[in-house]
């Protein structure tokens, strides 16, 4: 899959493997990557083999809503985050999208009526052919454009357009909100159900402060990259991208109040049978996919170093037990 970093001033050159120019286009945040923009990636993968070009999602970076929250100055009222823009980009590939356009969305972009953003960046950037949206689509400055603005626009210059409606499962319509209250909720099989798959984060292995060495509780240290993910506390978890098989392991998401006062969000995972062949240091610069199964707990703050360590040998127990009753 290719990547590209806005569409600068000229459009982008045809697929390779696809004789004519354009692209069969969807528009999004995807936060997630549910199931509902699977289904709606599988119908644009459909509709692109028909017309032979390739299937584009042009997503955004902000999120548009952490933008005018943090103009606004209200940072607070933002959308907590599911995924990070490598996780994103990982799950769209996975649903077999030939190209992603990550938009920047900044002050000139937020500004941009409904019909430059069609006749500059779909028409111009794109060369689009075909344009599938989600039933609750807007666009353009104060979200001046909808459905009906799109779908009149390419009657005139050519492209098709047409809407999804919502997707259910079990009765219930599937969106980033929903993903996002079962994560706070801490309904992690609730989550699975509406992701289609475990929830988890990945990342490059980092250097930490190694105090868990110090604890006795050893752990691979990854960066979130957003300040409020949706979801926090500490997690059975099975770590993958080290062996071959997947590694049971408690994990912690979020700021570490027992460590330090407004750091950043860290994922810590303590896998709880270190493979002998990785060495001491074997994990750090690797790239691992962390599952998080089951909440245990919100983060707690304990308050003196002992304290920490038997919560972190109670949470390794907890996790052990639960992982124990389902043989994982």
């Amino acid at each position: 899959m290719q990547v590209f970093r806005g569409i600068g001033h000229r459009a982008l050159a045809p697929f390779e493997g696809h004789a004519g120019g354009g692209h069969a286009l969807t528009i999004g945040n995807f936060d997630g990557v549910h199931r509902g923009h699977q289904a709606m990636l599988a119908l644009l993968r459909n509709e692109a083999r028909h017309r032979g070009v390739p299937s584009c999602v042009m997503t955004f970076e902000p999120h548009p809503r952490d933008f005018f929250a943090v103009r606004a100055g209200r940072p607070e009222t933002a959308p907590r985050r599911i995924s990070t823009l490598r996780d994103k980009l990982a799950e769209i590939e996975r649903c077999g999208v030939d190209r992603v356009v990550v938009m920047r969305f900044d002050a000139a972009f937020a500004a941009l009526p409904p019909e430059d953003f069609i006749s500059r960046v779909l028409v111009a950037g794109l060369g689009v052919r075909y344009v599938l949206v989600g039933d609750d689509f807007t666009f353009g400055a104060r979200r001046a454009g909808t459905y009906e603005t799109l779908d009149d626009a390419g009657r005139s210059a050519g492209f098709d357009v047409a809407r999804m409606m919502s997707y259910e499962v079990h009765g219930l319509r599937v969106s980033s909100s929903a993903v996002r209250e079962a994560l706070a909720a801490g309904d992690m099989a609730q989550a699975e159900s509406l992701l289609g798959r475990p929830y988890a984060i990945s990342g490059h292995v980092r250097h930490g402060r190694k105090l868990g060495r110090e604890l006795g509780f050893p752990t691979l240290n990854l960066h979130f990259g957003h300040a409020r993910p949706a979801a926090g506390g500490i997690f059975v978890a099975r770590v993958h991208g080290l062996t071959d098989e997947p590694l049971p392991a408690v994990a912690s998401l979020g700021v570490r109040p027992s460590i330090e006062a407004g750091g950043r969000v860290l994922l810590e995972a303590h896998v709880f049978d270190w493979p002998a062949a990785l060495g001491r240091d074997g994990g750090y610069g690797r790239v691992v996919d962390v599952q998080l199964l089951h909440k245990l707990h919100d983060e707690r703050k304990y308050e003196s170093i002992e304290a920490l360590r038997a919560g972190i040998a109670a949470d390794t127990q907890a996790a052990r037990e639960w992982l124990a009753e389902r043989a994982f």
